[in-house]
């Protein structure tokens, strides 16, 4: 029968796990903070960076299956950032151009559209000021209200303008054309490398546990890019082609933004539909006109929530719509573009922490344990 340890010896196999344990929250603790210095000094530097990281995660199925097949996995990442780098040619090539053209339009028009929304606001005011009485509403407030209608459309359709020129124009710069594929392409190579060097980084005693979150992690992340990916891509087009063929001016370029923000919940279709609806009242004399810009989002949205979102998402991806829209607006708030990329990563990963550390504490005595009865 062995002996049992002395007291002392327990005391020192305490006194050592808790100072493992203190020493595991110290790291984990400086890990953190060194990376949110990271992105707090170099954030203006790490776009190309994680873009390229996105884009080697994206590619890393088609990569490994093409390996599967025999090829080289040199050659496979080669092959895919070019075809890569090929549809992003392609697509400058084509639609570009007519993007600035349907821009210019909009600048053309802007005048027109600027009076149209003078008008209609100093109607509704006179209208209000009929029914209510001057007192109410008086001259200065409808003139008031008329100009700053004008004012407020000439700014928002400036501002885009500017927006989609200044991004093509970071698209264009020197650092997205060429460190994103150059990095990209190694990124790619060398994928099933690094994360065997990180697998051997794990520490022993969590090893299956880290394995089994990082699994799950990358189920939810993957499923949402991708499925998200191909949701935005097929709506775009949906919605620059019906919009186009329905007839409104700027349909290309209203639908092209419609289907990209649509990786935001809710907001790609309600600023198509708002957009759209406007430019078709500025557009159309009759309401039949609007009408079939109503009926293409219409359409759209049982196309996307009862087709397209089912068929390419279902219930794979556990990202809520409302943690989504506040992870992109709070990653863009703090780190600008980069801030967006990195959001729905950071999200999947602390949604798959909180509920592994919620089914951790159902089944520990601080919930399942009944507070001690005084002794009487």
């Amino acid at each position: 029968m062995t002996a049992l340890p002395e007291l002392p010896e327990l005391d020192a196999a305490r006194a050592g796990a808790t100072a493992i344990r203190r020493q595991r929250l110290i790291l984990l603790a400086a890990v953190i903070v060194v990376a949110w210095l990271a992105l707090q000094l170099f954030a203006t530097i790490l776009l190309p960076f994680v873009a390229a990281a996105g884009v080697a995660y994206f590619l890393d199925p088609p990569a490994s299956r093409l390996v599967r097949a025999g090829m080289p996995r040199g050659l496979a990442a080669f092959l895919l950032v070019l075809l890569l780098l090929a549809a992003i040619l392609l697509f400058l090539l084509l639609l570009y151009p007519l993007i600035l053209a349907q821009i210019g339009l909009l600048i053309t028009r802007l005048p027109a559209y600027a009076g149209m929304a003078r008008e209609s606001a100093m109607q509704v005011m006179a209208n209000l000021q009929a029914r209510l009485g001057a007192d109410f509403v008086d001259a200065r407030l409808r003139e008031l209200v008329g100009s700053q209608a004008g004012n407020m459309l000439s700014f928002l359709a400036s501002a885009a303008s500017r927006l989609v020129g200044g991004g093509f124009a970071i698209f264009n710069a020197l650092s997205l054309l060429v460190v994103t594929p150059v990095v990209s392409f190694y990124l790619l190579r060398d994928w099933p490398r690094v994360v065997a060097k990180l697998d051997d980084w794990l520490p022993r005693r969590y090893e299956a546990l880290i394995r089994a979150q990082a699994r799950e992690v990358n189920r939810i992340l993957s499923a949402w890019v991708r499925g998200q990916a191909l949701c935005c891509l097929v709506l775009a087009l949906y919605y620059a082609v019906t919009l186009t063929v329905a007839g409104l001016d700027l349909g290309l370029i209203v639908g092209l933004a419609s289907g990209i923000l649509s990786f935001i919940p809710y907001v790609g279709s309600i600023v198509g539909l708002l957009t759209a609806l406007g430019l078709a009242l500025a557009q159309f004399p009759t309401w039949f006109g609007v009408a079939k810009i109503a009926v293409v989002f219409v359409l759209g949205q049982t196309l996307e929530g009862y087709v397209i979102y089912p068929r390419f998402l279902g219930d794979r991806v556990e990202l809520p719509a409302v943690w989504v829209i506040f992870a992109l607006f709070a990653g863009g708030a703090a780190f600008g573009f980069l801030g967006v990329l990195l959001a729905v990563p950071v999200t999947a990963t602390i949604g798959v922490l909180a509920r592994f550390w919620l089914k951790r504490y159902l089944v520990s005595p601080l919930y399942r344990d009944p507070p001690p009865h005084p002794e009487h």
